[in-house]
């Protein structure tokens, strides 16, 4: 009887065994992970392809060549390398060759066990696929309570991987409010950083007497009114121009050659109204001339777009 309750146990305990290495292979992600040459000095390009179910996901990016322990990129020839990128998140595991600085090899993901729950404190839901993501991307817990600090919304897990690809931390979202900016949307702190709104940028439209909101200054940096563009657009009498009337400039392409050639022609300073509305139509300087060649003297803007709309060449 006791035997039969020994053998029982024994089955249990491994069963039990078999189920926890079980759960800690599934714990565990695989994949590839290549690095080759970056233009940036001091770093390489690091790519990990990682193999599921649904398919290959692949995260790539310039990672500085001090993230790697142990690995001389300098050495020349081929070298067998093993190396771990440890992170709150988890550790990566890589082996593999590189030769002359670049090469190739396998990785494991094993997820820290403690890591859910810390983020799940701070108020961030992270599932498997999310922790993985956030290794890789250095999604620290100081980075997490950096950014609750900053009282954001819409702040997420996704958004805290956003952040860390576009380089959106404390120092930024710090001198983007210095300047002027009352800002604390997340979505638009990362299209800041993915169109290249800047503090400097801010700063110097509210210097200048503008007070630009989140999506007019992401309007202005997709269609180019950079402050130095409209510094060219002052030079030719147009200061203070709203940033709307701006923006439309840029779209339908009132430039500051074309200000200049109109001037040239005797038109000193039409409205920015009228400018676009001649671009629009596409009422041209040489269009201007081409009539003025054949005797059609003094046009106003007015006659000038009535004539282009109704088709006169």
């Amino acid at each position: 009887m006791r035997l039969t309750r020994t053998f029982g146990f024994i089955v249990f305990a491994f069963c039990l065994l078999f189920a926890v290495v079980k759960n800690r292979a599934a714990d565990v992600r695989n994949g590839d992970w290549t690095i080759s040459k970056s233009d940036e000095p001091g770093k390489v390009e690091f790519s990990l392809i990682e193999h599921h179910h649904g398919g290959n996901s692949n995260h790539e990016s310039d990672w500085t060549t001090s993230s790697f322990p142990g690995v001389d990129f300098s050495k020349s020839g081929r070298q067998d390398v093993h190396f771990t990128v440890s992170r709150d998140a988890g550790k990566i595991d890589c082996e593999g060759f590189l030769n002359n600085g670049e090469g190739a090899g396998v990785f494991h993901f094993q997820p820290d066990p403690n890591y859910a729950g810390e983020m799940h404190k701070l108020g961030f839901d992270v599932d498997e696929e999310k922790q993985y993501g956030m290794a890789v991307q250095d999604v620290s817990l100081e980075f997490a309570r950096q950014m609750k600090n900053e009282h954001l919304s819409d702040l997420d897990a996704d958004k805290l991987i956003a952040f860390r690809i576009f380089r959106v931390d404390s120092a930024f979202i710090e001198e983007l409010r210095g300047a002027g900016l009352k800002t604390s949307d997340s979505d638009k702190l990362v299209a800041f950083r993915i169109h290249g709104v800047t503090p400097q940028m801010v700063r110097a439209l509210h210097q200048a007497g503008y007070s630009p909101d989140e999506d007019t200054l992401i309007a202005m940096r997709i269609h180019g009114a950079t402050p130095e563009w409209m510094e060219e657009l002052k030079k030719r009498g147009y200061d203070h121009v709203d940033l709307e009337q701006l923006i439309a400039f840029r779209i339908h392409g009132v430039s500051p050659e074309f200000i200049e050639k109109l001037q040239g022609l005797g038109y000193k300073h039409p409205d920015p109204d009228e400018l676009v509305t001649m671009r629009i139509h596409n009422v041209t300087p040489e269009y201007i001339s081409d009539l003025r060649s054949r005797g059609m003297q003094n046009l106003s803007i007015d006659q000038l777009v009535n004539m282009r709309i109704h088709g006169i060449d």
